[in-house]
């Protein structure tokens, strides 16, 4: 089965090891592979390009480089799979923190390029989901926090109930065609401009 069409893009110095990747990348079906040998303006190049994938080949690594590669792997928010000769805990854990979707050490051949690539995307795809479900769960906690305070806001200035007070800010919302929990937003900063003396 053909891959689907993806942007790879490879960063190696050693331009023999490149060649065994793109090699690799080819033989499985990808044809859109650019190599790129220079690590200087790396982050620049690869916004430029905007690859859908990113394979990093480092030889032997110094601290430094990895975390200048750690550094740009939280930059770019694409799956990187990252090869290594030599590894030590601390760098594991320092790449899989920086969100390296696939950290492989001493693992380079052409035939293991595609299934690292394969799985480096997969998990990438998994913890992106997971952060947007997150990230979706904490908007929808601030939201019923931002509600509740207007609706305390509206009961306390206006003499309502909780469920008097919920209909009032549905209403305005449906009739200004906006999230109630924008209303809320505009209530709450309202109320925090009068001061507590006005609001009341």
């Amino acid at each position: 089965m053909k891959p689907a069409p993806l942007d790879v893009l490879v960063i190696d110095e050693n331009r023999i090891r490149a060649a065994v990747i793109e090699e690799g990348l080819r033989e499985a079906g990808y044809t859109d592979v650019t190599i790129i040998h220079d690590m200087a303006g790396i982050a620049a190049r690869i916004a430029t390009l905007e690859p859908d994938v990113i394979v990093i080949d480092l030889e032997n690594p110094n601290r430094d480089m990895l975390e200048n590669m750690f550094q740009l792997s939280r930059a770019v928010k694409r799956p990187i799979a990252m090869f290594v000769d030599r590894s030590d805990t601390a760098s594991i854990e320092a790449a899989v923190e920086a969100g390296v979707s696939a950290y492989v050490v001493d693992g380079l051949r052409k035939e293991r390029v595609k299934p690292i690539l394969d799985m480096a995307i997969s998990r990438f795809n998994a913890f992106s989901r997971m952060a947007r479900e997150l990230e979706d769960a904490r908007t929808e906690l601030e939201s019923r926090k931002l509600v509740d305070r207007a609706k305390g806001i509206l009961m306390k200035s206006r003499g309502l109930s909780e469920e008097e007070a919920y209909t009032l800010l549905r209403k305005t919302a449906m009739n200004q065609n906006r999230k109630i929990s924008e209303i809320a937003q505009s209530l709450v900063t309202a109320a925090g401009l009068l001061g507590p003396e006005d609001a009341s």
